[in-house]
């Protein structure tokens, strides 16, 4: 059932930690998580993390976008209106988050 995890001179022991290096952190797996199911607006992704401080949240977000996993959309309305979604990159971490939160499930944490 569990596979054997490799000496941590592998190459891909690198590649966890590029990806820890771009998805870790406390709020951007539950950011992208929530992206999966389409885009929000950024009062709904308050509402959905409201244990995350604006600064945090907005910062986690800037981030992802910076790395090419969320797409800003900023629609010129009045009042402006900005939208995340998952890039084409977000959107292949998709079995990834699906497992994590399988995994959570399994382990009954919250």
């Amino acid at each position: 059932m569990y596979q054997e995890v490799s000496s941590p001179t592998t190459q891909k022991d690198c590649a966890v930690e590029t990806t820890v290096a771009v998805i870790g952190g406390k709020w951007k797996p539950i950011l992208l998580f929530h992206l999966v199911s389409g885009a929000k607006r950024y009062s709904e992704l308050q509402r959905l993390v409201p244990q995350a401080s604006d600064r945090m949240l907005t910062r986690s977000l800037r981030e992802l976008e910076q790395d090419q996993l969320v797409v800003r959309d900023v629609y010129a309305e009045v009042p402006v209106r900005v939208e995340y979604s998952l890039s084409y990159d977000g959107k292949t971490l998709i079995p990834v988050l699906n497992d994590m939160s399988e995994w959570g499930r399994e382990r009954s944490l919250c």
